[in-house]
């Protein structure tokens, strides 16, 4: 199938691998390279599948991110809570990853919920140029509240490791500002400069993440009861015995409960701002995010049981600035046992950061080369001595920064922000997949991961059900009575972004945006005689 080039033809697409098309529109510019998105392919496909599994994997961290948020969790039915809610919350996040992966295997492109939420309610219409519009904008959002909290994170373990070996030691919010400053730049620095080393990256980010994972568990499994260390904590404690004192209904608790779970498996999409970097994107992508997915669930699941086993003081850990790093203390019974562990931590979290400051600057970018953003010139533009979008990279960094002075003014604040990562990367979801649903499912050409006939009707309709519901359940305050300090602003945040979205909206965009057009189909012709790629039309199955 022939895809048109809504680009202006130019020698910017340099690299012709599996997964690009030819343009026959133009034969003054046949060498031009085109890809599902429609553009010219500016960038070099130098990922494999493993290096997109394993920034998958980075950007999802999900041991290390819900060991790094756990307070949250504690509060809302203790282990048990913990245990089940990451266990409901993960079961609807696959099904959401499943849609999402329905989607990339159709239009594999860097755009993601952009392009997707723009031809699902139908190609040109004006409903599918607002949703593209505004999911965009919601997808980006969440990408910098997400690298916010991940380099907030970075810095709390940074200054915990350092307050564990200092007795006496205060933390302030500054100490973790400043840790918070040098990882964001120190990260943007390795996204510019280290491109082509990013695969390699992602790759030693498996090994690190999987490798930390089995240290960790072996150790918090293995020293507690032994040396005159306090022994494991019974399997009641872990597994039946409900604390929640939070001024709501058990059941509610629970319902709220699952945000903690949701911070740490929500980013599904993590791979698809990389669709453009990869051969074979329609079968590579929906791969990768089923092996995030996969993995992420084992090794957190795996992870929150060996933790919750080696607690023997649990009101000391409402105590702690950082809870994690007094699990880790108990299960060691040392400050080195602990300072160690957090160690693993810190590395993974810290190529985090890096991973999603790489989402994010493909993101902008491929919104600029839209025209959906100020200045599509500069933030569309490619540096292609580095093959990186430099200018959409800074930028996105520079707004995480500014978050992170936020961080000084007001934890409150910040934690607000940070919480609509969830409500911002739920909306893009939503925009992308519900119009498909709503439409029958017919407005785009199948890749070859497709849900035949129901199935996909009920995958896409319980992922969009449980997003709705648990929007609203997710801006309620976390406890009761609540004030001013300790109220949930997400949705008061969520609510004043999309108005600053709808004022770009009205204001900003110009009346030729046209916004994405292609939807699927668009194939190598390499791709096409190997027989790996068999695009199939709207309603057909697999």
């Amino acid at each position: 199938m022939i895809g048109a080039a809504r680009d202006p033809p130019s020698q910017s697409g340099k690299c012709v691998t599996p997964g690009d098309l030819y343009c026959p529109l133009r034969p003054s510019n046949s060498n031009v390279v085109i890809n599902a998105s429609g553009h010219v392919q500016e960038l070099p496909r130098n990922f494999s599948l493993l290096s997109l599994a394993g920034i998958g994997l980075v950007v999802g961290n999900v041991w290390p991110a819900i060991g790094g948020s756990i307070l949250v969790a504690i509060y809302n039915g203790g282990p048990p809570g913990v245990l089940y809610e990451f266990i409901t919350v993960s079961v609807f996040y696959w099904l959401v990853a499943i849609s999402i992966a329905e989607l990339a295997s159709a239009i594999p492109t860097s755009a993601g919920v952009y392009h997707w939420a723009s031809v699902t309610p139908g190609v040109g219409t004006r409903l599918g140029k607002t949703l593209g519009f505004f999911a965009g904008w919601w997808n980006y959002l969440a990408w910098i509240m997400g690298a916010a909290s991940m380099a907030s994170i970075f810095g709390n373990t940074i200054v915990q490791m350092y307050a564990l070996n200092h007795g006496g030691f205060e933390a302030k919010a500054w100490h973790v500002f400043i840790v918070y400053i040098i990882t964001t730049w120190v990260s943007c620095a390795a996204v510019c400069f280290g491109n082509k080393a990013m695969p390699h990256v992602n790759n030693f980010g498996v090994f690190i993440i999987l490798a930390g994972f089995i240290i960790t568990i072996i150790v918090v499994t293995a020293m507690p009861g032994r040396g005159g260390r306090p022994p494991h904590a019974p399997s009641s404690f872990v597994w039946t015995e409900w604390t929640a004192d939070i001024g709501y209904p058990d059941g509610f608790v629970f319902l709220a409960g699952m945000l903690n779970g949701a911070y740490s498996v929500g980013s599904v999409h993590a791979t698809t701002p990389l669709s453009e970097e990869i051969p074979f994107p329609q079968i590579n992508v929906p791969k990768a995010i089923g092996l995030q997915v996969s993995i992420g669930f084992v090794t957190g699941l795996s992870y929150l049981i060996a933790i919750m086993y080696a607690i023997h003081d649990f009101d000391a850990l409402y105590d702690s600035p950082y809870p994690i790093a007094e699990i880790y203390r108990q299960a060691t019974g040392s400050v080195a046992g602990a300072t160690g562990l957090l160690a693993l931590v810190m590395i993974c979290i810290g190529l985090t950061v890096v991973g999603l400051l790489v989402d994010c600057g493909r993101t902008l970018w491929s919104l600029s080369r839209d025209k959906v953003t100020p200045f599509p010139n500069i933030l569309g533009s490619i540096n292609h001595s580095l093959d990186v979008p430099v200018a959409s990279t800074v930028t996105s960094a520079a707004l995480v920064t500014l978050l992170g002075c936020i961080y000084v003014g007001s934890t409150t604040a910040f934690n607000a922000f940070v919480g609509t990562f969830i409500l911002l990367s739920s909306s893009g979801f939503l925009a992308a997949i519900l119009p498909n649903l709503l439409t029958g499912r017919k407005n785009i050409k199948f890749g070859p991961f497709h849900l035949p006939g129901w199935v996909g009707f009920v995958v896409n309709g319980v992922a969009c059900a449980y997003m709705l519901v648990w929007f609203v359940i997710y801006c309620f305050p976390y406890y009761l009575p609540t004030d001013a300090a300790s109220m949930n602003y997400a949705s008061l945040i969520w609510g004043g972004l999309t108005m600053l979205v709808a004022l770009w909206w009205f204001f900003g965009v110009g009346d030729d945006y046209e916004g994405p057009q292609t939807t699927g189909g668009i194939i190598s012709e390499a791709e096409a005689i190997k027989g790996a790629i068999k695009p199939v039309t709207s309603g057909q199955d697999v």
